[in-house]
């Protein structure tokens, strides 16, 4: 953590979908004396400013001009804050020198990646030179992972409470979602996609489960690449096209943390579609579905849904905890807005404000939950509209 500078936080993106969000909710929510002192970076001064005086941001908002492909700028906008909070993805295009940067200069960075090969790339780089420097880099601020690592943090504190002990499975399971995915979601897993494609090694990494804990090999997850009926919930189960980086962020969680959840844990994600032919059906369904999602045809960076889109959409995501003699424990963890956007761009700039409010957390590459625990479970339930329930 980088003694006091000009800025608390610098958005840095703030001129594309996600990033105006984000700036908008800081300019709503964050304003005063006692605010943190936050900034917008993005490739162009006059769309900064437009977007500036559309979201009603105060006038005296700073502009940084910043461009991934120019380290200098990069650097001259490090050089000014205490964290950088980076909506330009896909990551494995346009993060590595900022991460790079970030490490080396002591100075916090989140993100919102969903890119596990690449995560995995910095981690192997940079995780020693962020602990001395004391730069926290925090990964996988939104929808990818955010809801999932804190529900199975919050499921197994309850199964703390309620059996006594942490169980060594979770179960995720998606019961509704209402809202798109994000267009920066799309081309991640276009890039990862094409990314593999030209080195086959990223394969064998894509595949691993505990490919974001160097060093830790855990036992044979579920793979989930299938429908199948899960006779413990009596529905019909599908892939979810999230589980390849939530899992990951999961496993990474409980080794960072020291392995609360045991080494011998098992997680696994699907989405829940309902019991009998229907269920089954729709199960198909959902399939066919994920395998638009890195087409032609899925939303684009810079593209989302309307206002009014965001705030009528939802997720209510179930995890089930169960211990070695069948007892179980049950959690929902649910979002006021659609989860690629709304719910998004509120949890990354809490995460923002809640590590700038955390000193004791050390530098190195962390999970949010990881890092932050309840504290931050807390702060999502004040300010970001999640609730985390214990459910009969």
């Amino acid at each position: 953590m980088k003694p006091s500078s000009k800025f608390d936080i610098v958005v840095y993106g703030a001129t594309g979908f996600t990033g105006q969000l984000v700036a908008e909710y800081l300019a709503a929510h964050y304003t005063g004396a006692s605010a943190p002192k936050w900034a917008m970076a993005g490739r162009s001064l006059d769309k900064l400013a437009a977007v500036r005086d559309a979201i009603g941001a105060p006038a005296d908002t700073a502009l940084i001009q910043a461009d991934a492909s120019d380290p200098a700028s990069l650097k001259a906008m490090i050089d000014q804050t205490g964290s950088v909070l980076s909506t330009v993805g896909p990551y494995q295009l346009y993060g590595s020198e900022l991460v790079a940067a970030c490490a080396a200069s002591g100075t916090d960075y989140l993100d919102l990646c969903g890119e596990p090969v690449w995560m995995r790339q910095m981690i192997d780089a940079h995780q020693a030179t962020a602990q001395s420097s004391g730069a926290r880099i925090v990964f996988s601020c939104g929808f990818d992972s955010l809801p999932f690592e804190l529900g199975v943090f919050f499921c197994q504190g309850t199964a703390k409470k309620v059996l006594g002990a942490p169980v060594s499975r979770v179960k995720g399971r998606v019961r509704a979602m209402k809202g798109t995915f994000s267009g920066g979601t799309a081309a991640s897993i276009k890039a990862t996609f094409a990314a593999a494609a030209k080195d086959l090694s990223q394969v064998a990494l894509l595949k691993n489960p505990f490919v974001l804990t160097p060093g830790f090999e855990g036992p044979k997850q579920p793979p989930g690449n299938k429908p199948l009926f899960d006779a413990e919930l009596d529905a019909w189960t599908a892939p979810f096209v999230m589980a390849t980086i939530n899992t990951r962020n999961v496993h990474r969680s409980n080794l960072l943390m020291g392995f609360p959840y045991g080494k011998d844990f098992i997680y696994d994600e699907m989405v829940l579609t309902g019991p009998g032919e229907k269920g089954e059906a729709n199960a198909k369904r959902v399939v066919a579905a994920n395998m638009e999602m890195g087409g032609p045809g899925g939303p684009k960076p810079g593209e989302g849904p309307s206002k009014q889109e965001r705030d009528t959409g939802l997720y209510d995501l179930l995890f089930v905890g169960i211990a070695p003699d069948g007892r179980q424990v049950r959690v929902a963890v649910r979002g006021d807005r659609d989860p690629g956007y709304g719910s998004t761009s509120k949890m990354i700039a809490e995460c923002a404000i809640g590590l700038r409010e955390a000193p004791e957390v050390k530098g190195g590459i962390w999970t949010p939950g990881a890092a932050m625990g309840n504290a931050l479970v807390k702060r999502l339930v004040d300010h970001a509209g999640l609730t985390f329930e214990v459910e009969a």
